[in-house]
C-alpha cells in the first residue's frame, strides 16, 4: 500500500500547492517516525485526489493553473502567452512564425495557424477571395477591388482567328470550337463530308446469264405481238412470226440454252 501511494504521489501532475504539501508530508513523517508514515501518505493521496481535479479542470489554454477560471492560469500552452494570468492566443500571422509558401496566406487559429491557398484569380494574396489578391493571374483583370475573369469572347479583339470557329469563354481563359457541321483537321475547321456512295444503273449488277434471260423475255414479248398480227391473216407478219419462232426454238434447243436452263434450275 505504501509503494502504491508513493507511486501515485510521484506520478501526479502537481501544482505548486501539491508540491508544498508533498514535502510537508515527507518531512513530518521523518519527524514523527515510520509508524505514522502510512497514515500521512493516505492523507496525501486524499489531498492529491482533490487537487488533481482542480488541475485537470484548467482552461484549454493553460498548462498550469490555480483554478478553473481563465484568469487563474500560471503557465500557458504552446501558441499562447500569459497576460495578467490570462492565456491569450498568439497571432502567428503577425510574426515571422506565420511565414507561408508562395501563393498562400497565413490564417490564425486558436493556439496555432494554417497556410491556405490563394484564390485561382490571384498571384499571391493577403487573404481569401479574389478581393485579397496582390496581383491578378493571367486571364483575370482588376475590376473594382476584385480580380475577375476576362470574357475574351466579348472583347473587341477577335479571340478566335480561324474561319468557322466559335469562341467559348472559360474560367481564366477561353477555347475555340468548330461551328456546327465542321470538324477540326490540322488546326483548321473544315466542313464535314457526307459519305459518298456511287450510284449504280438499273442493270449494272446483272449477270450474263440473267441478260440472256431478259433478251429471251423481250423476244417472247415481240413474238407474242407478231403472233397477234399473224392471226389476222397478214402474210408479212406471219412470215416474221414463223422466223422468230424458229430462232427461239433453235436457241433453246442449243447447248447454250441447255446450260442456261440448267443453271436456273439448280439455283445458281
Amino acid at each position: 500500500t505504501i509503494n502504491l501511494t508513493l507511486s501515485l504521489l510521484t506520478q501526479a501532475p502537481f501544482s505548486k500547492d501539491m508540491v508544498f504539501w508533498s514535502k510537508f508530508l515527507v518531512s513530518s513523517s521523518g519527524q514523527m517516525g515510520m509508524k505514522n508514515l502510512h497514515r500521512n501518505l493516505l492523507q496525501g493521496v486524499c489531498l492529491w485526489s482533490l487537487l488533481a481535479v482542480q488541475v485537470s479542470s484548467c482552461p484549454d489554454s493553460c498548462s498550469l493553473c490555480s483554478g478553473p477560471e481563465n484568469d487563474q492560469c500560471e503557465e500557458c500552452r504552446a501558441g499562447w502567452t500569459l497576460h495578467n494570468k490570462i492565456c491569450v492566443d498568439i497571432d502567428e500571422c503577425g510574426t515571422q512564425l506565420g511565414n507561408c509558401p508562395p501563393n498562400s496566406y497565413c490564417f490564425n487559429t486558436e493556439g496555432s495557424f494554417e497556410c491556405r491557398g490563394c484564390d485561382v484569380a490571384c498571384v499571391g494574396c493577403m487573404g481569401s477571395g479574389p478581393a485579397r489578391c496582390r496581383k491578378c493571374a493571367s486571364g483575370y483583370r482588376l475590376t473594382g477591388s476584385k480580380c475577375l475573369d476576362i470574357d475574351e469572347c466579348s472583347d473587341r479583339v477577335l479571340a478566335c482567328h480561324g474561319l468557322d470557329e466559335i469562341c467559348t469563354n472559360t474560367e481564366g481563359s477561353f477555347r475555340c470550337d468548330c461551328a456546327e457541321g465542321f470538324i477540326r483537321m490540322d488546326s483548321v475547321c473544315v466542313k464535314k463530308q457526307l459519305p459518298h456512295f456511287e450510284e449504280k444503273g438499273l442493270f449494272e449488277d446483272i449477270q450474263d446469264d440473267e441478260v440472256e434471260v431478259l433478251k429471251q423475255m423481250f423476244f417472247g414479248v415481240v413474238l407474242c405481238a407478231l403472233a397477234t398480227l399473224a392471226a389476222k391473216g397478214d402474210l408479212v407478219y406471219t412470215s416474221v412470226f414463223m422466223g422468230a419462232l424458229a430462232a427461239m426454238a433453235g436457241y433453246w434447243l442449243s447447248d447454250r440454252g441447255d446450260r442456261l436452263l440448267d443453271s436456273f434450275v439448280k439455283g445458281r
